[in-house]
């Protein structure tokens, strides 16, 4: 009797995988999906059984590579991501770093960003965004948290998007978008805490093939409590590797084989933490660091990640 339930079981499980693909092919949706399996008996099979199905039929079919650039612009972030014919810059450094941040996206054949995100309204972060913006480069979409500061060098990246007569969109959690063949998710809303801007931090998650990527700005344990996080390939780590980032409980949930740590050598503040180094190592993440490698470079061809460092 055993033998026979687990058998049926089995064909079961292999009736509501075939469901699953064939109503992917079909353009059934999920609703209907579950619809059909009730009325044949098999609800519980596609809806616990079909999950990992599911989401391998939803993953979009890739074509070339995909090239993510971690820039060496110091104490600061900055992130190219290109893919096909589109690009995304993530933040742009210090204010000193914008005339180099831009020369080297024009370094890279880039005329169009389809997306500038400032993360949050840091001057490591944002600095060097009104250059950006300023230049001849055509921008489609500007994405910052909704939250102002009265710096000057919040108020020179404003009149830039201003002047330019661009429009600013602060996304919201689940929010996605493309980027050539790889898809993006806003992963977290910003918290809004004019006392700790680190907090509002956009935090995007981005789907190449079967590979993946996490960009966490300086986003800080209070945000990486807020959702249970998928294992994710490449980590940009949260806040230059600060011990107010990176807890023991994110890192075990997204388990990055690879880690991105963007810093400067010899900063005033210590960054990287050692203990959020150790850590990185003990989930199994390979390490790298731009005040050690220099800009990181890693690309994907939805399979396979190859990381090439300048030092």
């Amino acid at each position: 009797m055993k033998k026979s339930k687990r058998k049926t079981k089995i064909i079961g499980s292999l009736i509501a995988v075939v469901i699953v693909v064939l109503a992917g092919l079909l353009g059934i949706n999920n609703e209907q999906i579950s619809k059909l399996a009730n009325e044949i008996g098999l609800g519980n099979l596609i809806n616990s059984e079909s999950t990992e199905a599911i989401n391998q039929n939803n993953i979009t079919p890739v074509n070339g590579e995909l090239q993510v650039y971690y820039i060496d612009v110091g104490q600061a972030d900055s992130i190219l991501i290109i893919n096909k014919e589109d690009a995304m810059l993530i933040d742009a450094g210090n204010n000193e770093d914008g005339e180099d941040v831009v020369n080297f996206i024009k370094d890279k054949g880039i005329t169009k960003l389809d997306y500038v995100v400032g993360t949050h309204p840091h001057e490591d972060h944002i600095g060097g965004l009104d250059d950006v913006i300023n230049s001849n480069i055509e921008i489609e979409n500007v994405l910052m948290p909704k939250i102002e500061t009265t710096t000057k060098t919040f108020e020179d990246v404003v009149n830039a998007i201003s002047n330019k007569g661009l429009t600013v969109k602060a996304p919201n959690k689940g929010d996605t978008f493309t980027l050539g063949d790889s898809n993006l998710e806003v992963m977290t809303d910003s918290i809004l805490d004019e006392d700790n801007l680190n907090l509002s931090s956009i935090t995007l998650r981005l789907q190449y093939g079967n590979n993946s990527f996490l960009f966490m700005g300086d986003s800080e344990k209070e945000n990486e409590k807020t959702i249970t996080w998928p294992k994710t390939d490449v980590l940009k780590v949260g806040h230059h590797g600060s011990d107010t980032s990176s807890s023991e409980e994110f890192l075990n949930e997204v388990k990055p084989s690879i880690s991105i740590i963007m810093a400067e050598k010899g900063n005033s503040y210590g960054l990287p933490k050692e203990e959020i180094v150790e850590r990185l190592e003990n989930v199994g993440s390979k390490v790298y660091r731009t005040d050690e490698n220099g800009t990181i470079e890693v690309t994907s061809d939805g399979n396979n990640i190859n990381v090439t460092t300048k030092k």
